[in-house]
């Protein structure tokens, strides 16, 4: 046998393997495992987010207490104003400390309706947050033992496979192996195909005759476009 038909027998028994593989990728476990995975990869971060949310929260609910403790100071000051009026004290000075305690309290207000509703939002989102993961939790488990036991129902079939491909690489050299082996991890299938009018069979480029030249003798040569193996029939 001839290399080039080792390398075809070898790519006709791998393909078996290559359906397998994609059998297992495609599996409904393996999404909804790899789903809830990356989902809870990334859990941790949110709930760092929502505690550095929390934390500035509480820095500004202690800036609004510190305002309005300085306007109960202010309140204490007016409470005895008509005996200080009584006694000369000028009542513009009060009118406009009253103004702006009028002005303060509107604001504080306005600012503390605004902190309940973020502090609400963060409350709804880690409440969300918190029951997503212990669904996450459980579809992870669930479907963790599912994926393995869809792999484990493949794996005498796969290793079937792989003796036999080990076998015919045996009569492959090492550096045609190398490159095929290569193509097959970034996920290139079918690796070799035929020359048709001077066109490889799959992208379509045309090869230069100098390349063509080649593959007498059952040589195979990349192609420079979809860099797949080619062979001339």
């Amino acid at each position: 046998m001839s290399e080039l038909q080792a390398l075809l027998k070898y790519q006709d028994v791998d393909a078996k393997l290559k359906k397998i593989e994609q059998e297992i990728s495609s599996s409904e476990e393996k999404k909804k495992y790899f789903q809830a995975r990356k989902f809870l990869e990334n859990a941790a971060d949110k709930l760092d987010a929502i505690d550095a949310r929390a934390l500035e929260l509480k820095r500004l609910a202690q800036i609004l207490t510190k305002k309005f403790i300085e306007m109960n100071e202010i309140l204490k000051d007016l409470s005895n104003v008509d005996e200080l009026i009584a006694e000369g004290a000028d009542v513009s000075f009060y009118v406009k400390n009253a103004q702006a305690l009028n002005d303060g309290m509107k604001t504080l207000k306005q600012d503390l309706n605004g902190l309940i509703d973020k502090i609400n939002a963060a409350a709804e989102e880690y409440k969300k947050l918190k029951a997503q993961t212990i669904k996450m939790q459980k579809q992870y488990n669930e479907y963790k033992e599912k994926y393995a036991a869809i792999k484990e129902s493949k794996k005498e079939a796969s290793n079937a496979i792989q003796k036999e491909l080990s076998e015919i690489e045996k009569t492959i050299s090492p550096d045609i192996m190398a490159k095929y082996k290569n193509k097959r991890r970034e996920n290139t299938f079918p690796i070799l195909c035929a020359l048709k009018n001077d066109r490889c069979s799959l992208c379509g480029m045309e090869l230069p005759l100098a390349s063509r030249s080649k593959l007498s003798g059952g040589n195979v040569i990349e192609c420079d476009n979809c860099h797949r193996f080619i062979f001339s029939e």
